[in-house]
């Protein structure tokens, strides 16, 4: 029987890591992309020893031409995908009225143009195949804006919009979407920060939960999951 298909965006790293890591282990051949091709492919090399199949390929997820580049090679070699996961994203702190000129755009342009064209890209063959998952992954700055949040924030909030729109379109089609939020969780981002990890979500916990998710019965979707640390938001 054939491996089941998961493409992970923003996977060198993080949460997107544990997420490839997590369904490689469970069987899933695994579909990744990153801006650091020297980590992808020590990832790549590391999903193949549970005897996946991997693609890897190094990919700016703020370029549409580079998007639809990576998709294309994905779909030649997959007929059918399973999951996608929009995981890729950057955070640059500051304040909407006097962050740096241009933050509002790169941001957007990789935490929220990045989800909506690996979802417009991939969506023709989940509605062909009748079935499919997308979780998007964006943040607890997408529910309450914070201090030093500034477009971040704003890039989240959109996110979650996009997979409103999302989940009505696609619902015709047995296609699920999910939105997950999390709070603080222990990645490279907060090394140095000299906070102890019991105060993060272990990055682990993320490639469990969107595993678990993945395997309710196909009538059931989880639309919204916010998940924090047990103590709340640093």
């Amino acid at each position: 029987m054939e491996n089941k298909k998961i493409v992970v965006t923003g996977a060198s790293r993080g949460i997107g890591k544990a997420i490839a890591s997590y369904f490689a282990k469970k069987g899933y051949d695994v579909a990744i992309c990153a801006r650091d091709n020297e980590r992808l492919q020590t990832l790549a090399n590391e999903l193949r020893k549970s005897g996946s199949k991997v693609i890897a390929e190094v990919c700016d997820v703020a370029d549409k031409v580079a998007v639809k580049s990576f998709v294309k090679n994905v779909l030649s070699q997959w007929v059918n995908i399973d999951i996608l996961v929009n995981n890729a994203g950057i955070y640059l702190p500051g304040r909407v009225v006097d962050e740096e000129d241009g933050a509002l755009e790169k941001l957007i342009e990789t935490n929220l143009y990045s989800a909506y064209h690996f979802s417009r890209a991939f969506a023709p063959t989940f509605q062909a195949q009748k079935s499919g998952y997308i979780f998007n992954i964006a943040s607890v700055a997408g529910l309450a804006a914070y201090p030093n949040g500034g477009s971040y924030s704003i890039s989240k909030f959109a996110m979650i919009g996009l997979s409103k729109a999302l989940r009505e379109e696609l619902k015709v089609a047995n296609v699920r979407v999910t939105t997950i939020s999390p709070g603080p969780v222990f990645t490279d981002a907060w090394a140095g920060a000299g906070i102890g990890e019991e105060r993060f979500i272990p990055v682990a916990d993320l490639g469990k939960i969107v595993y678990d998710l993945s395997q309710l019965s196909a009538n059931t979707v989880v639309e919204d999951l916010v998940v924090r640390p047990i103590l709340g938001d640093i």
